[in-house]
């Protein structure tokens, strides 16, 4: 079997059936599917547990919500293929979506994980999201979100992908861990990205799989709401933490420390200060729980690609939100 596709569900009966229609349409035929429901209560429970009998289908079922790293974790545990993809179930893949990826990760043994170009579903003319990037700030931000997709027909090696519609090597999963569990929802594809960064492996944009993509319908966050605000707060502070060595958190104290008092200024200007602080709260009850990777020497030049990937997306963040601030698109 050359890849699994696993698709994550929580109350996804709006999208749910389209979302698993556009993969079994897929060019590329040698996949398994894997849903992984996590205690959903509406309608979509039912839909998933119709595709059972097919000889490619595997259904999953937790009575609760596990959360998105323990949920894809459960399916990538099945899978015995080269390569696992990941599916939001507010997602729709064109039909070459899944043949692109492979033919991507296939022409260099070095790439861990492709990105695709995830278009806005109502606005299709639009990017959602082009892979992802980490400023020196700690911000973690979605490369395009909102400027024309036609920007991004190129591609390119990015910082992570985003695991919202990507293809990562088995093998390097092997090597380097699965979905860290601590990150219950959101980061947490940035984070393994980071862990690949650090140990040479290449994560790069294909922008000829695409697919349209409901931002933020299981969550009900399409920018802000108290779970995304606790969830970003908590997140942000254990994403730099694991992955920088003791250097590079000395070195990047400074900028981001400043970027968390900017982070605590806007979500308190949304009306999600408290959220957001509790979010720290939680950080730091998680911290003794990660399984922060040794400092390797001979990683020194992937730290030193990292670093300046950081430097570089402050840049690219200022640029982003002077676009923004001028309805650029």
């Amino acid at each position: 079997m050359k890849a699994t596709v696993i698709i994550p569900n929580l109350n996804g009966a709006g999208w749910l059936r389209d979302s698993i229609e556009s993969i079994w349409q897929q060019t590329e035929q040698d996949f398994e599917l894997i849903v992984v429901d996590n205690g959903s209560t509406d309608e979509s429970l039912a839909i998933a547990r119709s595709y059972q009998g097919h000889p490619r289908y595997t259904l999953i079922e937790n009575a609760e919500n596990t959360g998105f790293s323990h949920a894809v974790n459960q399916g990538i545990a099945l899978a015995k293929s080269e390569y696992v993809a990941l599916f939001n179930n507010d997602a729709f893949a064109e039909p070459t979506w899944l043949a692109e990826l492979l033919r991507t990760a296939d022409a260099d043994p070095r790439i861990f994980a492709v990105s695709s170009l995830m278009l806005r579903y109502y606005e299709p003319h639009l990017a959602d999201d082009a892979g992802d990037y980490v400023t020196i700030l700690g911000f973690a931000c979605k490369r395009g979100d909102g400027l024309r997709a036609e920007r991004y027909t190129k591609p390119c090696r990015v910082f992570s992908a985003c695991g919202g519609a990507a293809l990562y090597r088995k093998a390097v999963l092997d090597e380097i861990g699965t979905f860290d569990e601590n990150f219950f929802a959101y980061y947490e594809d940035v984070d393994l990205s980071w862990r690949a960064n650090n140990r040479g492996w290449r994560n790069v944009y294909c922008p000829t799989a695409r697919c349209r993509h409901i931002c933020g319908a299981t969550t009900g966050a399409v920018r802000y709401n108290p779970f995304k605000s606790i969830q970003s707060g908590r997140n942000s502070i254990l994403l730099p933490y694991k992955n920088q060595p003791l250097l590079m958190l000395v070195l990047n104290f400074v900028p981001m420390l400043l970027g968390y008092l900017l982070k605590v200024v806007m979500f308190r200007l949304r009306g999600f200060g408290n959220d957001y602080a509790k979010g720290f709260h939680e950080a730091w009850i998680a911290l003794p729980k990660l399984d922060k990777p040794r400092f390797r020497w001979r990683n020194l030049p992937n730290y030193l690609w990292v670093e300046c990937s950081l430097i570089a997306g402050l840049f690219r963040y200022l640029v982003y939100r002077v676009q923004r601030a001028l309805k650029i698109t």
